[in-house]
């Protein structure tokens, strides 16, 4: 029979602006065992009023006992005027039986139509769990000591995390306990009170305080924690500022804990490197957030805020370098690396993130990805989580030319978990893969720590290391930690970070690339390969079979498809999915598949088509389409499948070129409907009336008016205009007495969910002095460049006649093969009998010039024009030029009265 249980339910709204929602709320908890069913979350144990900015609520659900935690199902039904909603995350506290659970499930995404992907439902999967025992939970009187020079206090979240050898507390919102008690005053102290799980030693804590406007900062003194219960007591002795405009300009901060029992953990500098990639699309104006993880906890999420490169940060082709201070991790493992979408473009291309211990390191961990963070490219994500393959020289060993030479040895160390008994050894074969060939060293390690020497001769340049193994029974599994290698000649040094368990009735094989200092590393690729059996008669099979990749760098050596004393069962019509990971072997041109069968089967292989997983849209196409033969009990049958024809398409086609574009498919069918955000600042305080016309490549949409200009997103209804090539605010009213400062444009296709972005630095829509009257912007693409910005010249030749000139304003609309100008005001105003009047007109590339419809408003004395021609160039190019011939009257009292023509 099982128990009823209840479920506290933790939600914790955003600290983004708008976070809050009004809507009603419901959740679906999934576990081993079932769901619960889908509730309303009715009424806040904790607040009056729910779902506010930066707030968390406490709710109860009641259920019979779900198993271990899965998922969440959380939505919203959009009702109230603040139906958007961005939710940071959801803690679920239980008992069953004598010990409680906490599973932690982050979201830290908007549920709103008008916002990120437009979705109001989100599937949330746990990602840590804490199983806490009644008798070892934690109470911790927590004081606060706020320095004399400290402003006042503002209103601000700041937050508590506390770090012990046996896990971490949750976030603790340091908040006062009475309301209208006033905390952080300067030379307060003030005292809180919270629970954790054990901990373990606590060997620091994190505190963090919320960037909002006007946050002038916080001078922390000092924290000092009380275990209530063992009455064990921890200073931390911080003396420093909490604020982006003071030393250290950082909100985040870390302490290690200070007591005679242990040493007290060094502080890092961290030295973070985000590499852009050298394409299209590939900068980012979003906010970027990251975390590293050691083997000593993690830095919690940081905002990389002031690189120590010039310029714009995460521009293409660029490397930014960010200080995070933390206490130390040991050995970094892994990454996390986020952007918040916001600014223009929907994403950026990582090749890769870098980290050292400090500014002085000669050595950083390499995280390499290669790949997209964007909601409609690569995986579609605008997360990832990367892990480490190891640490390199930050630079070239500088030798003379008589030590250059590549003569010398390679020393090894290998380092792995203890054997119990060293009786039994694991014996492993590392294999060196080098530009020219490739050794292979069989090893027996009977310890945590191996030293081995060789030459590594005739291999050529080491590239790669694969490890595979064990090779002979295996009582208890092995942890392969890292290789260490140093070349006495060429004094190059490498960490490979293998971390990964050697099992018995295991055959493993893992590989890693080599690193060297000022050189990109080749990635590790995750490769899926689907075998097709063919839908004949006694096409399936059973036996044991491997798999071998070849491509045009290297092959994945032989790969198992089967388990140790297992066999594997090729079904009739059936397609079987293997992943396997390797060092980017390159484009792929052959696989080699072995098969051997106790019961003389044959197998009838259809295809092999493999894929990459981090790009799910490429693949490469093996056909085969005959039996592999089985004539014998004990050996293998080995066929070669080339790849046939143009089969592959859309694969990671060169790591010098930084991989081939692939881009998701827009399934859903666009109905032309834009949310469109526009974000402004220097606007009048009457504010203009401002159209928007939207450019595509089979036509344009009608003017309409622009709703905000303070990021509140708005409607543009453009048709089927094709692909959106530019946008064009065009100012109905009087000329302005300065620019609108622009700082984003962004679109997003409320079908497709297609996001466009916009090139916004340093632009003022209508001139800095505001004596334009059209502003025009190319839409960005991450698979090809913009559309160019142009400056035209125009030379307007007034005719000779008698009365000819005009005092009237005078307007252009200039067409060509991309699209038109909009209707412009030529700024000069001498159209006087035979003078030549010139101005300038910026514009995005209108192509092949066809056609010109010139006007004017026909106001005061002597409105009357005659237009002998127009004159049209590139400002600085004068050899191809477009000559519009008019040499008519533009006179409501004149010939045919019209005072339009459309010159061609």
């Amino acid at each position: 029979l099982l128990l009823v249980l209840v479920y506290e339910v933790h939600v914790y709204t955003g600290a983004k602006l708008g976070a809050e929602t009004d809507s009603n709320v419901y959740i679906n908890l999934i576990g081993t065992r079932g769901d619960a069913g889908k509730r309303k979350l009715h009424r806040s144990k904790n607040n009056n009023v729910k779902f506010r900015h930066g707030q968390m609520d406490i709710f109860c659900i009641k259920a019979v006992s779900l198993g271990d935690l899965e998922k969440v199902l959380i939505s919203h039904d959009g009702a109230g005027p603040g139906n958007g909603w961005f939710l940071d995350k959801i803690v679920i506290k239980h008992k069953e039986g004598k010990e409680a659970q906490e599973v932690v499930f982050p979201c830290n995404r908007w549920l709103d139509e008008y916002q990120d992907d437009g979705k109001t439902e989100r599937e949330l999967t746990a990602n840590s769990k804490y199983f806490v025992n009644e008798n070892s939970s934690q109470q911790w009187r927590v004081q606060v000591k706020t320095d004399g020079d400290s402003p006042e206090p503002q209103e601000c979240k700041r937050t508590l995390v506390i770090y012990g050898s046996k896990g971490k507390s949750d976030e603790f919102l340091l908040s006062p306990q009475t309301p209208g008690y006033v905390c952080f005053l300067p030379r307060a102290t003030d005292e809180f009170i919270v629970g954790t799980g054990d901990l373990g030693d606590v060997y620091k804590i994190r505190v963090s305080c919320d960037d909002v406007p006007g946050f002038e900062g916080w001078h922390l003194k000092s924290f000092h924690l009380e275990e209530l219960h063992t009455k064990r007591e921890l200073d931390f002795d911080c003396k420093c500022w909490l604020s982006l405009n003071r030393e250290g300009k950082e909100l985040v901060k870390e302490f290690p804990a200070v007591n005679e029992d242990q040493k007290t953990l060094p502080v890092y500098k961290y030295v973070v490197s985000v590499h852009i990639g050298d394409r299209w699309g590939a900068e980012t104006f979003a906010n970027v957030y990251i975390t590293l993880y050691g083997k000593r906890g993690d830095t919690g999420v940081r905002k990389l805020h002031t690189s120590l490169a010039k310029g714009r940060k995460f521009q293409r082709n660029k490397v930014d370098s960010f200080l995070v201070e933390a206490v130390s991790l040991c050995h970094l493992q892994k990454v996390v690396i986020e952007h918040d979408r916001e600014g223009y473009g929907a994403g950026m291309y990582l090749k890769m993130v870098t980290v050292k211990e400090s500014q002085d390191s000669d050595k950083e961990w390499v995280f390499p990805w290669w790949n997209w963070l964007d909601t409609h490219l690569g995986l579609c994500e605008t997360v990832c989580e990367i892990v480490t393959v190891g640490r390199r020289l930050i630079c070239s060993p500088k030798l003379s030319e008589i030590n250059m030479k590549s003569s010398g040895l390679w020393i090894m160390d290998i380092t792995g978990s203890d054997l119990s008994n060293e009786e039994d050894p694991i014996c492993l074969s590392f294999i060196f893969y080098g530009n020219l060939s490739r050794k292979k060293l069989p090893l027996q390690i009977t310890g945590k720590a191996i030293q081995i020497k060789d030459e590594l001769a005739d291999i050529g340049s080491l590239y790669k290391v694969q490890v595979t193994g064990p090779h002979s029974e295996l009582k208890q599994p092995w942890h392969l930690d890292l290789l260490h290698m140093k070349h006495t000649g060429t004094k190059e040094e490498m960490d490979l970070a293998f971390d990964c368990w050697f099992n018995p009735n295991e055959d493993k094989c893992v590989e890693l690339p080599a690193l060297y200092a000022d050189q990109e590393p080749l990635p590790v690729v995750e490769y899926a390969i689907h075998l097709h059996t063919g839908d004949l008669k006694k096409a399936d099979a059973t036996g044991e079979a491997y798999l071998c990749m070849q491509g045009e760098k290297s092959d994945s050596g032989k790969r198992w498809l089967n388990s140790r004393n297992n066999l594997i069962a090729f079904a009739r019509g059936q397609v079987d999915v293997f992943k396997i990971k390797a060092v980017y072997l390159g484009k792929l041109n052959q696989v080699l598949v072995g098969f051997k069968s106790l019961k003389k089967d044959e197998w009838f292989l259809e295809k092999i088509v493999i894929k990459e997983v981090l790009y799910p849209f490429s693949e490469h196409v093996f056909v085969h389409n005959d039996w592999i033969n089985n004539c014998s009990k004990k050996d293998f049958v080995e066929v070669a499948i080339p790849l046939k024809g143009n089969t592959s398409r859309n694969n990671i086609c060169d790591i010098s070129s930084h991989k081939k574009f692939c881009d998701k498919n827009f399934d859903t069918k666009s109905r032309g409907r834009w949310q469109t955000w526009v974000h402004c600042t220097q606007v009048p305080e009457d504010i203009p009336d401002i159209q928007v016309v939207v450019f595509g490549r089979k036509g344009k949409s009608l003017a309409q008016k622009v709703q905000n200009l303070n990021d509140n997103p708005f409607l543009l209804t453009v048709g089927d205009i094709g692909d959106i090539t530019k946008v064009s605010f065009v100012l109905s009213g009087p000329c302005l007495g300065r620019g609108i400062k622009l700082h984003k444009l962004r679109l997003k296709d409320l079908d497709t969910k297609q996001e466009l972005g916009f090139h916004t630095e340093a632009r003022c829509l209508f001139g800095e002095d505001g004596s334009e009257t059209v502003t025009e912007l190319a839409v960005v693409r991450p698979d090809k460049p913009p559309l160019r910005g142009v400056l035209y010249t125009i030379n307007v030749y007034t005719g000779t006649l008698p009365a000819s000139g005009t005092d009237a304003d005078v307007f252009i609309t200039v067409f060509g093969e991309q699209g038109d100008s909009c209707k412009r005001r030529l700024r000069h105003s001498n159209f006087e009998r035979g003078q030549v009047c010139t101005s300038e007109m910026r514009a995005v590339d209108l192509g092949q010039l066809s056609k010109v419809l010139v006007e004017h408003h026909n106001v005061g004395y002597g409105a009357g024009w005659y237009l002998d021609q127009i004159v049209i160039h590139e400002s600085g190019k004068t050899d191809d030029q477009y000559a519009f011939l008019c040499q008519q009257w533009l006179d409501s009292g004149v010939g045919d009265a019209q005072t339009e023509r459309m010159l061609k």
